[in-house]
């Protein structure tokens, strides 16, 4: 990032009521104003720069307790049960998990580019694509809310000083947040100036936002009702996605590899280099094993991290790959023992986001990828699926990587909706598994309460798909109210 990026983001958060640590005690820029800050790209790309920065913060902290916690992938490791309440579901609006304040703090972010990037002086196809992913990024956070939250609060004007109007609101219902979603994206993909990739691939595009609206129109088809039409949107938006220059890469495992980052599968990633400092969530699922302990996988020197490791992987997840599946190795480790005669057995670690080691230790420091080729084909073959048609090619061309010279051993034929849904829905278990994505697709198929072992009891309480809300937001924002069912 370059000194005009820092520049900004300071006075960014200077105008817009964040804070810029020190920076606050040093200069004062109070006759900056919206009026006067917003003239030229570089001024808006500095505010964008700040948004991403933002989405990082989200992605490292909060989307893999969002997208994945709660499903039947990860159980206790050695630390304690921090975070027990996730895979055994007993939240509750005392210990309910993430808020949303980061994500609502983004959305305004996006919701200033959108208000003031068509004034700045810029070529018409610079503030196009600028203001496309502004729109890209707002439908992204809205549809991590939605999923997560059912109906809430829809802030569409930037909050520029106290108004009771803009900050203080109620609930919208899931339709009408959905349907600011799919303008959103409609509106972005109409403003990119063609279907390529930034450089680095740590932007939104319209490859992502294509993506985007392809997982968007299959949750809505499935979740509410929107049936074949949403269906074949998911479909054509899929089949848009792979008009871009994207492709899998043959081996599996390089998708992981600290220096492999924005690779050609790679649709959307949220950048994290070593350097910007804030470890992702796998600092929780890899580190607390001693540092001269090496990964029997690439002999690499395991490193120490601040954090102990507080979870695993499930054996109901590990028993289901395959031996000759490719994916296993890549995605955790099993068998690692330790001490002086190899007498302890740690858990498995999760290798996905393993990061990178410099001086012994150990840096979490993997992009979180939101997008790859993979996961839409995988889209692609449930939305053909739905609509009656032959997911098989998508299918195979997924497992061609998986099992390599094995291949012909587990050719994937198509059979009946039912047992398709099952084969596709497991496939994207041990293709995206700790990639933040397999809560909801245990939501999305309809499969949660009859997978997750923490949920098999509670059929019917359809209240726990959704997540409560913590009494500090309640009281913060007296207008929502509990997600419904929470508060009884």
């Amino acid at each position: 990032m370059n000194k005009y990026s820092h520049l900004f983001i300071c006075l960014f958060v200077l105008l817009f009521g964040s804070s810029c640590g020190d920076l606050l005690n040093q200069k004062p820029v109070s006759s900056i104003t919206n009026e006067s800050f917003w003239t030229n790209e570089s001024d808006a790309t500095g505010v964008l720069t700040g948004a991403y920065i933002q989405l990082r913060s989200m992605t490292c902290d909060q989307l893999f307790t969002l997208g994945e916690s709660r499903s039947e992938v990860v159980t206790k490791a050695v630390t304690g049960d921090i975070y027990e309440r996730y895979y055994k579901n007993t939240l509750s609006q005392e210990l309910p998990g993430p808020d949303w304040s980061t994500l609502y703090s983004t959305v305004n972010t996006a919701n200033l580019l959108i208000k003031y990037i068509p004034r700045i002086d810029a070529t018409e196809m610079s503030r196009n694509n600028l203001l496309a992913e502004a729109y890209t990024l707002r439908a992204y956070l809205y549809f991590v809310l939605v999923r997560t939250w059912g109906g809430v609060p829809l802030r569409v004007e930037p909050t520029e000083g106290y108004n009771p109007e803009t900050v203080q609101k109620g609930r919208a219902t899931e339709e009408e947040v959905f349907r600011l979603i799919k303008e959103d994206l409609d509106n972005a993909i109409a403003l990119y100036h063609d279907n390529t990739f930034w450089a680095s691939r740590n932007r939104f595009s319209k490859p992502c936002a294509n993506a985007l609206k392809a997982d968007v129109y299959l949750w809505t088809a499935k979740r509410c009702g929107g049936g074949n039409a949403d269906l074949e949107t998911a479909l054509a938006a899929c089949n848009e996605v792979q008009q871009a220059d994207v492709m899998l890469l043959p081996n599996f495992g390089d998708l992981f590899e600290y220096n492999n980052k924005c690779n050609d599968e790679v649709i959307m990633s949220v950048a994290n280099d070593i350097y910007d400092g804030g470890d992702n969530y796998f600092k929780d699922n890899y580190s607390g094993i001693d540092g001269s302990s090496t990964d029997p996988v690439d002999g690499e020197v395991i490193g120490t991290g601040t954090n102990g490791m507080a979870w695993t992987v499930s054996d109901l997840v590990k028993n289901q790959f395959m031996e000759d599946d490719s994916r296993k190795a890549p995605s955790f480790t099993d068998g690692l023992r330790g001490g002086e005669n190899g007498e302890i057995e740690y858990p498995a670690l999760i290798r996905k986001g393993r990061g990178i080691v410099q001086n012994g230790h150990r840096y979490f420091r993997n992009d979180f990828v939101l997008y790859r080729l993979a996961d839409v084909l995988l889209m692609k073959a449930e939305a053909k699926n739905a609509l009656g048609q032959d997911p098989s090619e998508e299918m195979n061309l997924i497992r061609k990587r998986a099992y390599g010279d094995n291949f012909e051993k587990h050719i994937f034929v198509s059979r009946s909706k039912e047992l398709n849904d099952e084969e596709i829905l497991k496939e994207r278990l041990l293709e995206l598994v700790f990639e933040g994505k397999r809560w909801w697709d245990l939501v999305r198929f309809g499969k949660a309460f009859d997978i997750v072992p923490s949920l098999n009891n509670k059929k019917g309480q359809d209240h726990m798909l959704l997540w409560p809300l913590s009494l500090n937001v309640l009281t913060r924002e007296p207008q929502v109210g509990q997600t419904p069912g929470w508060g009884d």
